[in-house]
């Protein structure tokens, strides 16, 4: 179906992980309610697999066991390609590169055994690429070279398949936390099946807005140098990344946290993702409509993927209004770039 926007028509997908909890729907029902409301795609995740899993065979699932999870994904792609969606991708691999080869040989060689394991699954899926998200991990190397060579192996490992490799920043990373950083990552790895995965919050979330102040904002620096270091990211954006390397925008905002989020977690930002980020128009302020324009004026007309955590239940709202609003969302977001 997708949305009309200056003659193209961009694909639309909704992320399975993104159905809030307190709907307690199935994974088919959530399929249904995503199809229904025009959703061309779908971004599936390993929690939603592994629950889908224990529901169909009655026991739990181990994270590790990836022929078993082999087999629930293929009755996925059954049900996906029964209601005309396309899995857009496998998501979230964390926690993969960056491990010192010297001091964590262990941890580089399991991540490197689960990607295979992943790939597996994808197979079953029927879908061709992974989210990759930059690591959080304490004890990653700040070595970036590492990152890329470790990211080169991964896209290696996925071009057998024919697979892809969509590099995203959280903005709670150790060291890779900007768009910047993980487009400098993917470059130096040099491999044409890595690409980016923009978030309109891990972006605007982590160079605009702090869940620990007041303001909702940084400030450390005043409103005016904010707002000028922001453009000239968005700027930077515009002129340095092709738009064919932008796999996807994943789009959601966020809530502005009060009381602040002050000594909650090592890592408020990953809170903050986890729990509070909202459809666009639904009560968050970031400057969302500002980074999808940057995107667009790229030249990029791909995939627009709502993923959102809103843990604030929405009192006489069925899951099917959810997944139309965030339809509505995404229309209004592109109406808004045209000016």
């Amino acid at each position: 179906m997708g949305i009309e926007y200056q003659g193209c028509n961009i694909p639309t997908s909704f992320a399975s992980c993104s159905i809030p909890p307190y709907f307690n729907a199935t994974l088919p029902q959530k399929l249904e309610a995503i199809r229904s409301a025009g959703f061309d795609g779908i971004e599936i995740s390993m929690p939603d697999i592994l629950t889908y899993g224990g529901d169909i065979e009655g026991r739990t699932i181990d994270e590790n066991d990836y022929d078993a999870i082999s087999n629930v994904a293929g009755k996925i792609r059954i049900l996906t390609e029964q209601l005309g969606l396309n899995i857009l991708m496998l998501q979230p691999f964390s926690r993969f590169e960056g491990w010192p080869r010297d001091t964590h040989a262990r941890e580089r060689e399991a991540a490197f055994d689960r990607a295979r394991g992943w790939i597996k699954i994808m197979e079953a899926l029927g879908t061709d690429m992974l989210q990759v998200g930059s690591t959080d991990a304490e004890d990653a190397s700040p070595c970036m070279s590492q990152h890329a060579e470790d990211l080169r192996e991964l896209a290696d490992m996925l071009a057998e398949k024919g697979f892809r490799l969509a590099y995203e920043n959280w903005c709670w990373a150790t060291y890779a936390a900007g768009w910047k950083d993980v487009w400098e990552i993917s470059q130096s790895a040099g491999r044409p099946n890595i690409g980016l995965c923009l978030d309109t919050f891990q972006s605007a979330g982590g160079e605009y807005g702090d869940p620990t102040t007041a303001s909702g904002r940084i400030e450390y620096l005043n409103q005016a140098e904010l707002v000028s270091r922001w453009k000239h990211s968005l700027t930077e954006l515009r002129h340095a990344v092709p738009s064919d390397r932008i796999y996807l925008l994943q789009i959601s905002d966020a809530y502005k946290m009060e009381p602040p989020l002050r000594g909650t977690s090592a890592r408020p930002r990953s809170e903050w993702s986890h729990s509070f980020r909202p459809l666009p128009y639904s009560g968050g302020y970031l400057p969302v409509e500002d980074f999808l324009g940057s995107v667009l004026q790229t030249g990029f007309r791909g995939w627009l993927s709502v993923e959102v955590f809103d843990s604030r239940p929405k009192e006489g709202m069925l899951m099917e209004d959810y997944t139309k609003a965030a339809m509505q969302s995404l229309t209004r977001l592109l109406a808004s770039t045209v000016r």
